[in-house]
């Protein structure tokens, strides 16, 4: 049986676009398919004749509107193996990201254009009002102060603060509890701390849609929340994609205006500095009689270091080596890493099955280490490993924790003085005064 293959005459890029892609040099693809061996969203469910080859000998081929329309750009969690496997070193994570770019705001998939337009319009993506943002610091912090942390409360647009914190709307909006991981960090730490009351969101959904402008505007704020606040360095968001795309909008600020300079530090390098500066203290044996083991998130791995120049790889081993005696390396791991699936949006957006084909490779390297916690330092690689691997992988069994839940669970949290617990008490009572806001009558209708 004969089979018939369409012949594709190649077409000239338009100008602009021909600009935006000759920074890639994609003349250098050999068409050897390293890339597509390295990228495991290869025969999606639904897209097995698609894969990262193809996308580029389209795109060479000036088929660029084809790729536009397609649905398979968007399945790219932008994890960067296919950079990494590339013997020629073609950058292809932001080729792909520029075809989303080119999609039109209206066609992008589910809800990360909505979200973002929400960051931009409320603050944050899920458009969480201020005043039940506000009573749930409230509420949140009265139950830790009246648990074993006294003098507790969550410090809201404290002047001259030393860390600012970005809360993830998730989180706020309804994993309540997870927000006592890092409060507990920073009251065992004695923190000068503060998280904003507007503009507050941890998460970039802009870079996941690609849109450039987006990601600028969201750096900027927190620029100016920095600046209007005085505050020394905020600690880049937890959620990978939310602090590669700070830096990158960061960057762009920056080259705008260098007065948009802001100091900042990522979370491996902060957590290790208190447990250096002897800030924070744990007691290993809360975590003692299970095999833990470590996930690299590719944004903070492999893609921050090819295009910033900084990975964290040992830093969050280190913290770990704190916290837990018993310890095993998933195979591969730091830059080789496997993407857990769920990254460039692929936790939110409606392409669920092909997130969890993505997700073989990282299923059998957590089945295979025999691991009972897997700890992570990125908000959607916590939710794909804890929620949609075991669903599509039912003989998976393991607990997923973050890194400062760790940290948390183990600390040995030593009891403020009288002095510094009526300080606390009396600062809170201030800065609810200065909102509008009753802490009691929060506290009686919850």
């Amino acid at each position: 049986m004969e089979t018939q293959t369409e012949t594709l005459t190649p077409q000239p890029l338009p100008e602009d676009l021909k600009a935006h892609f000759d920074k890639f040099d994609l003349a250098l693809c050999m068409s050897c398919g390293s890339c597509s061996s390295g990228c495991a969203t290869s025969g999606a469910p639904g897209y097995e004749e698609w894969n990262t080859r193809k996308v580029l000998r389209l795109l060479a081929l000036g088929q660029f509107q084809e790729l536009v329309d397609h649905n398979f750009p968007w399945l790219c969690t932008g994890c960067g193996r296919c950079s990494y496997n590339c013997p020629m070193g073609i950058d292809i994570v932001p080729i792909m990201a520029h075809l989303k770019h080119l999609r039109p705001r209206e066609k992008t998939p589910g809800t990360i254009h909505k979200g973002m337009l929400s960051n931009l319009e409320t603050g944050n993506n899920l458009a969480i009002p201020l005043e039940d943002y506000l009573e749930g610091m409230i509420d949140l912090g009265a139950q830790m102060a009246d648990e074993d942390c006294p003098g507790f409360y969550v410090p809201v647009d404290k002047k001259d603060a030393d860390i600012l914190f970005f809360p993830n709307s998730k989180e706020v909006f309804g994993d309540f509890e997870d927000q006592f991981w890092w409060w507990r960090i920073f009251y065992a730490a004695k923190e000068n701390w503060t998280v904003p009351s507007e503009g507050w969101e941890a998460v970039d959904w802009a870079l996941f849609s690609a849109n450039y402008e987006g990601t600028r505007k969201l750096a900027q704020r927190k620029i100016d929340i920095m600046k209007d606040l005085n505050i020394g360095r905020m600690i880049m968001p937890d959620c990978g994609g939310g602090s590669y795309g700070c830096r990158a909008g960061l960057k762009n600020c920056i080259e705008v205006n260098e007065e948009n300079a802001v100091d900042f530090v990522y979370l491996y390098e902060y957590l290790k500095e208190l447990f250096e500066q002897g800030r924070i203290k744990v007691d290993k044996s809360v975590h003692a009689g299970k095999l833990h083991t470590w996930h690299d998130s590719c944004k903070h791995g492999r893609e921050l270091d090819r295009h910033y120049g900084q990975a964290f790889f040992e830093e969050a081993r280190w913290v770990l080596s704190q916290c837990v005696d018993d310890f095993i390396e998933l195979q591969p791991n730091r830059a080789a890493n496997y993407c857990c699936g769920a990254g460039g949006g692929n936790w939110p957006m409606p392409f669920e099955d092909q997130s969890a084909h993505h997700a073989r490779f990282k299923a059998d390297q957590l089945r295979r280490s025999k691991a009972e916690v897997i700890v992570v330092g990125c908000s959607n690689c916590r939710d794909q490993i804890m929620k949609r691997l075991p669903k599509y992988y039912p003989d998976l069994q393991y607990e997923v924790k973050y890194l400062w839940q760790i940290i948390a669970e183990a600390l040995i949290i030593e009891p403020w003085p009288d002095d510094e617990i009526a300080k606390a008490e009396a600062e809170a009572k201030a800065q609810w005064e200065r909102f509008g806001i009753d802490p009691e009558e929060v506290l009686n209708a919850y």
